[in-house]
């Protein structure tokens, strides 16, 4: 490292400063790199063959592979999704095959964002990787199995990192508090329980949050007495004012699923933390809008038919007044869903009609039931032997209104949950006086 690597290495964030060197350093990711795991057995023999390491932003999974970096005698590359293309891994790979061929010595290549390869780029680095001469390393915050190509995730083992809990998140801070070569050491610095609390909260499982708000906090805070830099309560929680939220593709898609599951469930404050998370994510409100008027039907119904109309009212709502004075009326139809009977009889009604008018021959409109509103349809016999309904008492007459080859077909079968029980009551009670006696 020359002069001007060691001063843009001290101007470095915090953060990147402090990025551990030894598993030793390391903190959290215990299921993966714990004492006896396999991912830390593999590492500590330079074993580790190619993988991907996936899971949210600051849980370490750079770090990770540049600890690997310091403790294998391979070759080892860095290179961004982003930046790099297929020209660039060829060189790579031919100065590995040589590498390996002249000193047996093998080359870890660490990709980050490697879910933004495009399959061109992918395929060009899998001869490599299946005859050994390179050892693939991706790092990505998204779901590989998703956004990866296949041939790519087949030939890797992947780990997922989880974020960090507080506690590790403060043994962080605290690492950095004390180390005077890479860290704040150097600066007198008094930090109360409560801001730290604050900050390993805030920071939601992500170590990259937590230093860099510390490393705000403290450059920014005027020393007191004797010099000393205090960081309470208002410092921190001005060096972190919004909770860190992650919300990729496909954890929008988990916590919507899991937003849909707890309607169904009938758990009311389960739909509402996962509301609250898509929300506080940036989710458009109108999403949360169109899935309550879906579940309104799919789940509740005509068990609860008022179901419906709150969620067609917040939808309004949103359009109307916006978020978020818009969260009320969205909280009401989550409430009012969850807290309904419910009933999927709409779903299994409208599945077996559809199912039925694409896979069944169409016969002709029966006569009695042909449109008669034009001059001359009479005539044609159309309207012939059809029964008024509001010319019989009750307002009801039994008639047939399917096609011939459909009759006695049903779609619709109330269940016995809320309103549904007072439809069944209804349809029997005009069954049987539908019946001659």
């Amino acid at each position: 490292m020359d002069l001007f690597d060691a001063a843009a290495k001290k101007l470095a964030p915090l953060a990147d400063r402090m990025r551990p060197r030894t598993l030793d350093e390391f903190f959290g990711q215990e299921h993966l790199v714990g004492e006896g795991k396999m991912l830390r057995r593999a590492i500590m023999a330079d074993q580790l063959t190619s993988s991907i390491f996936y899971g949210p932003p600051g849980t370490g999974k750079t770090a990770l592979a540049h600890i690997i970096a310091n403790v294998t005698k391979s070759a080892f590359i860095k290179l961004n999704a982003v930046t790099s293309g297929v020209k660039e891994v060829r060189e790579i790979i031919e100065q590995a095959d040589t590498q390996l061929k002249l000193y047996g010595a093998h080359t870890y290549l660490l990709l980050d964002e490697c879910h933004r390869w495009n399959k061109a780029q992918s395929d060009s680095i899998l001869p490599a990787i299946e005859k050994g001469i390179i050892r693939f390393i991706g790092s990505t915050t998204e779901n590989p199995m998703l956004t990866m190509t296949g041939a790519i995730v087949s030939r890797c083992r992947i780990f997922e990192f989880m974020p960090l809990d507080k506690e590790d998140i403060k043994k962080i801070m605290r690492a950095a508090l004390c180390d005077r070569e890479r860290g704040l050491g150097a600066l007198p610095i008094d930090i109360g329980e409560d801001a730290m609390e604050f900050v390993a909260a805030m920071a939601n499982g992500d170590a990259r949050a937590a230093l860099n708000a510390l490393e705000l906090a403290a450059l920014t805070t005027r020393p007191g007495e004797g010099g000393r830099i205090r960081i309470g309560m208002d410092a921190a929680e001005e060096s972190m004012q919004k909770r860190q939220l992650q919300c990729d593709e496909q954890q929008y898609y988990d916590m919507l699923s899991a937003f849909c599951k707890s309607l169904r469930g009938s758990d009311p404050d389960a739909a509402m933390h996962w509301f609250a998370r898509l929300a506080y994510s940036g989710v458009d409100p109108r999403i949360i809008a169109r899935r309550l008027i879906a579940h309104a039907s799919e789940d509740v119904g005509l068990a609860n038919p008022m179901a419906m109309l709150a969620a067609v009212a917040a939808a309004q709502a949103v359009e109307f007044i916006g978020m978020p004075e818009a969260r009320l009326p969205l909280t009401q139809a989550i409430i009012t869903i969850c807290e309904s009977p419910k009933s999927n009889s709409v779903v299994e009604a409208v599945g077996g009609a559809f199912s039925d008018v694409e896979n069944m021959v169409m016969e002709p409109v029966p006569m009695h039931l042909r449109d008669t509103s034009y001059s001359g349809a009479g005539k044609l016999g159309y309207g012939k032997g059809y029964k008024y309904p509001h010319d019989y008492e009750g307002h009801y007459v039994e008639q047939e209104y399917m096609p011939p080859g459909m009759k006695g077909r049903v779609y619709y079968r109330p269940g016995n949950e809320g309103y549904e029980a007072e439809i069944k009551k209804m349809r029997e009670k005009r069954e049987k006086k539908g019946k001659p006696d």
